[in-house]
């Protein structure tokens, strides 16, 4: 096994380990409280991200660490781990199984490998670069997975997530005009509509408020499976990306992209 192999094998491990905790958390009426930025944070949270931490600082102790719960560790390293234990803690709290772990690895800030692993809803995908992406459940045992091949916005479906501020912002009309372009929209949110961009199940997925530990490991798979994912002006994702555009081949990203921004 190489370096990368090791790697992968221990996001794998770290996403179980944290499936086991929230899982133990799941459904029972744990303690919410409220973040500084507004949003909840639970005990399932602060212990699924030890967990994971533990075990990728164990395996790999020149690694920096970037978690969602305990902030920003060796940011200067050459290869950093970016970590959100539950993203979708709001269904979480919720008893709705839309939420994941999330786990991305930073390499010279180059976005390498990616574990979303959603053990409620029964997902997990990952992939690194070069390597292509791979997902278990949905009637798939961890076979590889492609994008479609549509190419016509007028066949295409969307996802949205969280739009608030394209909703507040001159591009909501513009959005509007590409909704009566396309087949049909849909919002699937979280992890849901980019594995389902990944496995071909949709085509354009539009968020305009995330952060990059909600997107970083999906961002890697989306494109291991051929799909492109930049920010809703095109740009590369990096640690300060906030919105997404992400489409199954570079044709209909451009298209969207450019309904979106004329």
């Amino acid at each position: 096994m190489g370096m990368r192999s090791t790697e992968l094998r221990a996001a794998l491990d770290a996403a179980k380990a944290a499936a086991e905790i929230i899982g133990a958390y799941y459904r029972r009426d744990v303690r919410v409280q409220t973040k500084q930025d507004q949003s909840p944070v639970t005990e399932a949270d602060v212990r699924a991200e030890e967990a994971i931490r533990a075990i990728l600082s164990k395996r790999f102790p020149s690694y920096g660490f970037y978690g969602e719960e305990t902030g920003r560790h060796a940011m200067g390293a050459e290869n950093v781990w970016l970590v959100d234990p539950i993203d979708g803690t709001k269904s979480f709290v919720r008893k709705c199984p839309f939420f994941s772990t999330q786990i991305a690895l930073l390499r010279q800030g180059n976005l390498v490998l990616g574990v979303s692993s959603a053990p409620a809803y029964g997902e997990l995908a990952w992939a690194k670069e070069g390597e292509g992406a791979f997902l278990q459940g949905s009637r798939l045992d961890g076979s590889r997975i492609h994008v479609s091949g549509l190419s016509e916005l007028a066949s295409a479906i969307v996802s949205t997530g969280n739009l608030k501020t394209l909703a507040a912002s001159n591009r909501w009309d513009k959005f509007g005009g590409l909704i009566q372009r396309v087949s049909r929209i849909r919002g699937y949110g979280d992890f849901m509509h980019y594995h389902l961009l990944a496995r071909g199940a949709l085509d354009v997925v539009i968020e305009s408020d995330v952060n990059i530990l909600d997107i970083a490991a999906l961002t890697v798979i989306v494109r291991e499976a051929g799909g492109v994912f930049t920010d809703l002006q095109g740009h590369p994702v990096g640690l300060d990306t906030t919105s997404v555009l992400a489409a199954n081949n570079p044709g209909l990203h451009a298209t969207v992209l450019e309904a979106l921004t004329r």
